[in-house]
């Protein structure tokens, strides 16, 4: 897990993540591993992003692939469907960041860590996949 300065760091060029760290700060939560852990796969998600953007930018939309007797098949371009699964995973990883600033405000839930992190477990959060 990296440290707070690290995250800074590496979120530095992300607008949204200096955001969701002086949010933290302000209610206290800047040092929450699992705040920091939240925001460190959040950060990494976006930077996936980024990159996929530039692929797709770069590419087609539709590739084909050659199967038997050199027919051509037609396919969606892999990284567009990365992208969309990316995006609503960075978009559950947001949600859980603003869940646990808002739940674990130290200036109203001192020493409710534990439940809240079992409740936070509990809402729709499915680790399975």
């Amino acid at each position: 897990m990296a440290n707070k300065d690290e995250i800074k760091k590496d979120g530095k060029e992300l607008p949204v993540v200096e955001n969701l760290i002086k949010l933290a700060e302000d209610y206290g939560v800047d040092d929450n591993p699992l705040f920091t852990t939240t925001l460190e796969r959040y950060i990494t998600q976006i930077k996936t992003l980024e990159d996929l953007k530039k692929v797709i930018k770069d590419s087609d939309a539709i590739v084909t692939k050659e199967y038997v007797k050199g027919r051509e098949n037609y396919y969606v371009h892999p990284a567009i469907q990365q992208y969309d699964r990316t995006t609503d995973s960075a978009n559950k990883s947001v949600a859980t960041l603003m869940k646990i600033i808002k739940s674990l405000d130290s200036d109203s839930s001192k020493n409710k860590d534990e439940d809240v992190l079992a409740e936070l477990m509990d809402d729709d959060i499915d680790v399975s996949k």
